[in-house]
């Protein structure tokens, strides 16, 4: 059987578990703090029986793929593992010291992929002595249900570590896309500025939150609108990834408006916190803000 660790067991972590598990993989799901494992083990059980509920899965599936999930909190776990898969925070001060201790850890064939949204591989890569063997694998959210992969080649990735990760992704089911390590990749270099002029959109009272993402749906065919979708990713997460593109890229079109900051300042993050351009109720639900 396969081996995988998965480093981080929130919302992208937990995914990135239960697909791999869900395609007999053997996996260690990783995090420093328990009540985070027992919310991902629930949150993935939920999942699962979504999923026969749908018919998708046959109804004894459920209690295969969550017993070929391990839970620790010891980054030891990741010894033995062919794929180590980080989805910790967006934070370089996070991730570049974790690849450091991955990279004594893991055995010494393994791929050390990050689910990174925006941070450069190459820099992630050049804090280990195999950077040949860092490669990014940005799975989207929802991870079970979204088919892309972006498949990120650092400036030392090899072709084979590459291979690997693409015929990996395949495997999942997933459609995996080859980029190269630019400042936000393809998908947030192309998703982040439309988000940051929706927002800009309603600090200069173009439009409510509302209005915008009708727009959006209804005339562009977007399936979630701007702020909706800003909203699910976190409102913090969005800041992060604009200013990794405004450093990167050195170009002002890529400055978070001030709005943003103001919101990630409050507390008011999205979903997670139950209110960022819209209010979430106990399921989820979305509605206009008051004070929008």
């Amino acid at each position: 059987m396969n081996r995988a660790a998965v480093i981080g067991a929130g919302t992208m972590g937990n995914g990135i578990a239960h697909v791999l598990a869900q395609h007999e993989w053997d996996v260690a799901l990783i995090d420093s703090v328990p009540a985070a494992l027992e919310k991902a083990t629930a949150t993935i059980r939920t999942n699962l029986d979504r999923q026969v509920k749908k018919g998708t899965l046959p109804a004894e599936a459920p209690g295969a793929v969550l017993g070929r999930i391990h839970p620790g909190t010891a980054l030891e776990g990741v010894k033995g593992a062919s794929l180590v898969v980080e989805a910790a925070s967006e934070n370089p001060a996070v991730k570049f010291p974790l690849f450091e201790q991955l990279d004594r850890l893991a055995s010494s064939g393994a791929i050390l992929a990050s689910n990174t949204s925006s941070i450069s591989i190459t820099e992630i890569g050049a804090r280990t002595r195999r950077p040949g063997q860092v490669i990014g694998m940005h799975f989207m959210n929802p991870v079970p249900v979204m088919q892309l992969v972006e498949v990120i080649r650092g400036h030392a990735t090899t072709d084979a570590t590459t291979a690997t990760v693409m015929e990996t992704a395949r495997a999942l089911g997933k459609t995996p896309v080859e980029v190269s390590d630019y400042p936000g990749f393809v998908s947030n270099r192309v998703l982040l500025p439309m988000i940051n002029e929706a927002i800009f959109c309603v600090m200069e009272g173009v439009a409510t939150p509302e209005a915008i993402d009708t727009v959006m749906k209804l005339g562009m065919a977007h399936p979630m609108g701007p702020l909706a979708l800003a909203d699910l990713i976190g409102l913090d997460v969005c800041l992060a990834i604009l200013e990794v593109l405004h450093r990167g890229l050195g170009d002002d079109k890529y400055r978070a408006a001030p709005l943003l900051r103001r919101m990630v300042a409050a507390g008011d993050l999205g979903r997670k916190t139950g209110k960022g351009f819209f209010e979430y109720g106990a399921k989820g639900e979305g509605r206009k803000p008051k004070d929008a």
